[in-house]
């Protein structure tokens, strides 16, 4: 992509978000985005699919911190015209190709200096436009790509390889990323000789800006590749197995470097950001670390008493012992059946006991309750409770 079109593009209309938006909400824009307008979703579509490669391409501007700074300190530089002429002091011949070149600018009659070498406005654009003027051949390294993965609660606490469908750009297979045909080259752009930029007068300085009969690439195609239309880069769909380290959490964001798309000119590829989605399981629940159970025990076991069976995931039933006098929502815990922790240690099973009564009580049972009320008609439950209601 040339300069210009980073300038021109506004990448937060794009992704529907205001000029402050944070970090968070640029990405959950760029996902229900990515979702509603992915390739596999519409297929056949060619609209939905350049508005897939928009999405993306806002997405890797706005979403890393340096480029979206970059990014917006241009749109304001070159914003209403960008640089002006000096006021009544006679102006300034100031040449904005040095922008792109390996100094900053130099003035003539005050105003606008610069230190020579490397950082100023120089480094501004270096990020932006692929590389400054006449290294345009440079490696660029590839996007980054987001995924999402849904495992179930077993998968997420023990660890998974699953198969996971992506589409990101790449360089087009017919024609090896040149945009030409196959069996022809490109050519040398004669307007700009290769360098991708040109230079033009305007009042009191010049101007370099993106070439525009090659887009700032160097080079032109006259004879097209019929897969990519001259761009050189195709979206590429692949499936590929990802590991997912153990103990994972519902919305936890994983980082495969290099798994992302496809460099240009040999550059390096970006990274993959998988986040995961986990089923919800019937029994049990999770705490960090630690797996939770809720386990029903009768009222004879949580007055007397006992040993009780616990299950835990994936293993046999552990056996519990229950106190005497239990209370309806003690916790009580199982040490190493929980999660698996980074270290390749486990969490605890945290058991909560729910005292079951049943729905109905008839016969031997029913008479064994009403002679146990009778035997404990003196003790008030509830006294304790409007002892302290009345002194509060």
């Amino acid at each position: 992509m040339s300069g210009k079109d980073y300038v021109e593009k506004d990448y937060y209309k794009i992704l529907g978000v205001p000029k402050d938006a944070s970090t968070a909400e640029i990405k959950k824009a760029y996902r229900k985005l990515a979702r509603e307008n992915h390739p596999d979703a519409n297929k056949g579509d060619k609209a939905a699919e350049e508005r897939f490669k928009e999405i993306s391409e806002a997405n890797d501007v706005l979403s890393d911190p340096k480029r979206r700074k970059d990014y917006d300190e241009a749109r304001a530089l070159f914003a209403n015209g960008g640089f002006r002429p000096g006021g009544a002091g006679g102006g300034f011949n100031f040449d904005l190709g040095d922008l792109f070149g390996g100094s900053a600018g130099q003035t003539s009659g005050g105003g606008f200096g610069g230190t020579g070498g490397g950082g100023g406005v120089g480094d501004l654009f270096g990020g932006l436009f692929g590389g400054r003027r006449g290294t345009t051949t440079q490696p660029r390294r590839g996007a980054d790509v987001e995924s999402e993965v849904t495992l179930s609660f077993v998968e997420a606490v023990e660890g998974a390889t699953v198969p996971i469908r992506m589409t990101s750009q790449a360089a087009c297979k017919a024609c090896a990323g040149t945009g030409a045909k196959a069996g022809t080259t490109p050519r040398v752009c004669p307007t700009c000789v290769g360098t991708g930029y040109v230079s033009r007068g305007q009042g009191n300085f010049a101007l370099s800006e993106p070439c525009r009969d090659c887009k700032g690439r160097g080079l032109l195609v006259d004879d097209p590749c019929e897969v990519c239309h001259g761009s050189g880069r195709a979206t590429s769909a692949r499936t590929m197995q990802v590991r997912i380290p153990a103990g994972v959490g519902e919305d936890q964001r994983i980082r495969l470097k290099g798994k992302g798309a496809q460099g240009e000119r040999g550059g390096p590829a970006g990274d993959l950001y998988v986040t995961v989605h986990v089923t919800p399981h019937p029994v049990f629940g999770r705490r960090g670390d630690n797996l939770t159970v809720t386990v029903p025990v009768s009222f004879p076991e949580a007055a007397l008493g006992g040993t009780i069976k616990v299950p835990t995931l994936g293993g046999p039933a552990v056996s519990m012992k229950l106190p005497a006098g239990t209370s309806n929502g003690l916790t009580m815990r199982a040490r190493g059946k929980g999660a698996v922790r980074k270290d390749g240690t486990r969490g605890d099973l945290l058991v909560t006991v729910e005292v079951a009564v049943p729905p109905k009580t008839e016969g031997e049972a029913k008479e064994a309750l009403e002679k146990y009320r009778e035997a404990t008609a003196a003790e008030d439950p509830r006294a304790a409770l409007f002892k302290a209601a009345e002194e509060a």
